[in-house]
């Protein structure tokens, strides 16, 4: 499976061992960190990810901006999870074969520099009056689509 993650400035280590675990479950090839993104080892991604953080093979980048790029330069097709004007619903987008999803910051989203080297924005329908959700498990459910579209 050629499915990866990438977490730029997720602030929080009990989301990024949220996102191991899910990704572990999920078959989801690579986690990609960068910026102020905890990595393991780390005692609450080791909390949350119940050894996930081992399984699921990652690499850290100091740099947001030059990691997106090197994910292109691999073939990745870079699908942000953001709500902007011409995000398309999760419900109606169609994951290429070698996705790499990228998630944003849990207070400021992915950033404006980054939405602009990526691919593709897609967005989770809500009902709700707040449109927003903790990061992981908006990752949870984009990762579920990503890989439910090839079919586990």
């Amino acid at each position: 499976m050629t499915q990866a993650l990438f977490l730029p400035d997720i602030r929080s280590g009990w989301n990024v061992g949220s996102f191991f675990r899910t990704a572990d479950c999920l078959g989801i090839s690579q986690i990609f960190l960068s910026g102020v993104t905890p990595r393991p080892p780390h005692k609450e991604i080791s909390k949350t990810a119940l050894d996930a953080d081992i399984f699921v093979p990652w690499s850290y980048y100091n740099n947001s901006l030059e990691c997106a790029k090197i994910l292109k330069s691999r073939g990745y097709v870079l699908v942000a999870m953001e709500l902007t004007d011409d995000a398309i619903s999760l419900d109606d987008f169609v994951f290429p074969e070698r996705t790499c999803l990228v998630m944003g910051n849990e207070i400021t989203g992915v950033s404006e520099e980054l939405l602009e080297l990526c691919d593709s924005v897609v967005f989770i329908p809500m009902k709700g009056k707040k449109q927003s959700m903790n990061v992981s498990i908006a990752g949870s459910l984009g990762m579920w689509e990503m890989v439910k579209q090839r079919k586990m």
